[in-house]
């Protein structure tokens, strides 16, 4: 299914930009709730990521990145998840996340699952080195590839029929 998606870059003069960050950081702090009632669920499924993929991509660079940082930071303070010692990274990989997705949507002006499936890998390649540099461990990005490649898969095909079902 080809979709007619089309990106829009929202500013953050915009009030529009500051309530969809908002709701999509709530999507973002309910998922890993809901996820982490199954065991190493939050591991397998990466719910933190999903919202920012679905802000990115249809809203810009400007709300995937309020989002990004919103996300971590409010389950931090809210839930103590992740640990501090974590958030550099899931800050690393959620804005690499938001850039990578808010330039494919750019880009190419529509959402296909081949562009979700490049928006992932890429975002997993960018934020994966990061995270290797941040924990000085080449092994540790290799989790979400080995563990993750559930919530990596949904969110590549959730994340596709998301963002073609919102409306314009």
């Amino acid at each position: 299914m080809q979709s007619n998606t089309v990106y829009q870059s929202l500013s953050f003069e915009e009030r529009r930009t500051w309530l969809l960050a908002a709701l999509f950081t709530v999507g973002n702090i309910v998922a890993p709730q809901l996820c982490h009632l199954i065991p190493q669920g939050g591991l397998i499924l990466l719910p933190i990521y999903f919202f920012t993929l679905i802000g990115a991509y249809k809203y810009g660079w400007r709300v995937g990145l309020l989002i990004a940082w919103a996300s971590p930071l409010m389950n931090h303070l809210l839930f103590g998840m992740p640990p501090a010692a974590m958030l550099p990274v899931l800050l690393a990989k959620s804005t690499a996340l938001a850039l990578v997705a808010a330039f494919v949507a750019h880009r190419f002006q529509r959402a296909t699952l081949p562009l979700l499936l490049l928006v992932v890998v890429g975002y997993q390649l960018l934020g994966g080195a990061a995270e290797a540099l941040i924990t000085s461990n080449i092994s540790a990005p290799l989790q979400d590839w080995q563990l993750g490649w559930p919530g990596l898969l949904l969110q590549v095909v959730l994340g596709w029929w998301v963002i073609n079902r919102i409306p314009e």
